[in-house]
């Protein structure tokens, strides 16, 4: 395959920048005989999804060959390094495969019984096993760990915390030992506080997110992924959770002020990235829907678009564009801060060219 050359105005600076691309590598030096094949837009790291379930679909876990679709459409859409919150499926085997992204895996989710969502986490039977669960998933994984915080207790009829305070630092510590992160779903107020306090690395959703609880995420610089776009789906749950009143009535009220909650915590200086929870209720290739969501919680274009770019690689430690790095690009005519991600004009993974005229 022959080197290629992009040109355009790079971000958040927009900057004039130009790269070389060979054997799938960026170079900042030029190399002779190159093809253009973007010249004069604008050029960003390749667009990430913190939070995306390559695997799982509508009803569960998928085979291997949906599972390979599922990654194609978010290559597609620009998005070219995955977090994968927790999945069932082992794509393990997609590292070696130039065409899909990158993706970064939590393992499996680790949960009480019957406390999460049939067949997709692995039940602890006893929370004292959790901590050897959580280092076991942190060496299958790729430097994640995924939690379930909460869930509804059908005993209590409401969203309840699934860990003591003391089980879950030791869990954390377990991962930490490991060299892992450890992030948490987590919808309402009652288990951030126990999360946040025994270290936990990110919380996922946050609806219940309290002036409290921001308080102590900035103190140890917690991240949130508040997967806004799957937030939109809480009123359906409520309504089919006619058993449980309390549940659906609370599930309604974390609904409605999430967004505002979310804006506090920015505001507030609390990292926040950008992650669409596709593969379950939500479809594939989302994580323009998701940067749009992020403006309307108060974040300027440049930072939503950061959220799903280059500062979510840095969060991750991945690189951005830089010499030497992988050529994990997307490449838009006009400016994406504007809207229009979800249609790149090109896109370079691992040195090629997917999508216009190269697709």
């Amino acid at each position: 395959m022959s080197a290629l050359h992009v040109r355009g105005r790079g971000l958040p600076g927009g900057e004039e920048v130009q790269w070389w691309i060979d054997r799938g590598v960026l170079s900042a030096e030029p190399i002779a005989n190159a093809d253009t094949v973007f010249d004069g837009g604008w050029i960003i790291p390749g667009l990430v999804d913190a939070h995306c379930h390559v695997g799982l679909g509508p009803g569960g876990a998928v085979d291997i060959d949906e599972a390979v679709s599922q990654a194609e459409i978010e290559r597609d859409a620009g998005a070219l390094l995955l977090r994968d919150a927790g999945s069932p499926v082992d794509t393990r085997g997609f590292d070696d495969r130039e065409d899909l992204p990158r993706i970064i895996r939590a393992g499996r989710h680790l949960a009480r019984p019957k406390r999460y969502s049939p067949g997709l986490p692995i039940d602890i039977e006893d929370e004292s096993q959790l901590p050897a669960a959580v280092a076991e998933q942190a060496r299958w994984g790729d430097g994640w760990v995924k939690l379930v915080g909460d869930w509804i207790d059908r005993g209590i009829g409401d969203l309840a915390p699934l860990w003591s305070d003391e089980i879950l630092t030791a869990a954390i510590d377990a991962a930490h030992a490991e060299g892992a992160r450890v992030t948490a779903h987590v919808f309402g107020e009652e288990a951030l506080p126990g999360l946040i306090n025994a270290g936990i690395d990110c919380i996922e959703h946050g609806t219940g997110i309290t002036d409290s609880t921001i308080e102590l995420m900035l103190e140890h610089g917690t991240a949130l992924v508040p997967t806004l776009i799957n937030i939109d789906n809480f009123p359906g749950i409520a309504d089919a959770a006619g058993k449980y009143p309390t549940y659906a009535r609370h599930m309604r009220d974390l609904y409605a002020s999430c967004r505002s909650r979310v804006g506090a915590a920015y505001e507030a200086g609390v990292p926040i990235f950008a992650g669409t929870d596709a593969g379950g209720m939500i479809a594939h290739g989302r994580i323009a829907d998701e940067i749009e969501a992020l403006k309307g919680i108060g974040m300027s274009p440049t930072a939503a678009l950061g959220a799903a770019s280059w500062d979510a690689r840095a969060w991750l430690g991945r690189p951005a564009l830089e010499h030497g790095a992988s050529a994990d690009l997307v490449c838009y005519t006009e400016d994406p801060r504007r809207g229009g991600v979800s249609h790149p004009d090109l896109v370079i993974l691992r040195g090629r060219a997917w999508g216009g005229a190269n697709g």
